[in-house]
């Protein structure tokens, strides 16, 4: 038994969708494929900060890939720190629901806060750039503001 039905979304919710159409899935998809390089360059020239540009988008040695070589970037401002600055401070960020039915949510201003709290606080601890921080917590916002505040320093969570 084969599925072959289709559900298409609300009109409204695809015209404010940043693919909005198969034929524009399909021409991203075709730049992918065909010019990645021109395409990831677009990519993260639009849609990331760099605080330093990179000069070359891939350096591929197999087996090893380097992305963005010379390029400087930070995870956590890009997804915590440039939505505040962009005016999106007062925005849900994180939805949370866990059991028995508690809920939590957190603007990107309040988890840009925690952030900059947990970041602080292993810092404090003596974790510096380049260091590995496993981290072994439940699916709680805590674990999100975890992982973020280990790239806001610089530091690998596993």
């Amino acid at each position: 038994m084969t599925e072959d039905r289709l559900f298409p979304p609300p009109a409204e919710f695809t015209q404010n969708a940043v693919i909005s159409s198969v034929q524009q899935y399909d021409e991203l998809y075709a730049a992918a494929r065909d010019t990645p390089d021109e395409f990831w360059r677009e990519q993260a020239n639009e849609h990331l900060h760099w605080f330093e540009p990179f000069t070359e988008v891939c350096q591929w040695e197999a087996p090893d890939a380097k992305w963005f070589v010379g390029g400087k970037t930070n995870a956590c401002y890009n997804c915590v720190d440039a939505h505040v600055e962009a005016g999106r401070g007062d925005k849900t960020a994180i939805i949370w629901e866990g059991e028995p039915g508690d809920q939590r949510t957190l603007t990107y201003r309040e988890l840009q806060t925690e952030v900059a709290k947990c970041a602080e606080a292993f810092e404090q601890l003596g974790v510096e750039q380049g260091d590995v921080v496993s981290i072994y917590m439940p699916m709680t916002p805590e674990l999100a503001i975890a992982m973020l505040a280990c790239a806001r320093i610089g530091a690998i969570h596993s």
